[in-house]
């Protein structure tokens, strides 16, 4: 029930995010295993994003902080700013 999102016909900009995403995904996870079930592939899928890209893979657009950390500094200091 997901609808998609395009700026106008042929632009996918508004993709890209998630783009990047599902690659590097592929790059670091999907193409160095042979999943033997679509639970295993379910079960390292979800470990890889929860624990290990969204607790420790640092990002350069996030100031080379993890999403978890950068969100927590975001809110740390909108409660200062507040």
């Amino acid at each position: 029930h997901m609808i998609r999102s395009m700026s106008r016909k042929g632009n996918c900009y508004d993709n890209a995010c998630i783009e990047a995403f599902h690659s590097i995904l592929k790059r670091e996870l999907v193409y160095r295993y042979k999943f033997q079930s679509r639970q295993e592939a379910h079960q390292r899928i979800y470990w890889y994003i929860e624990f290990f890209y969204n607790r420790k893979r640092t990002h350069s657009k996030l100031g080379y902080l993890s999403p978890d950390k950068f969100e927590s500094q975001f809110y740390k200091q909108q409660k200062l700013i507040s």
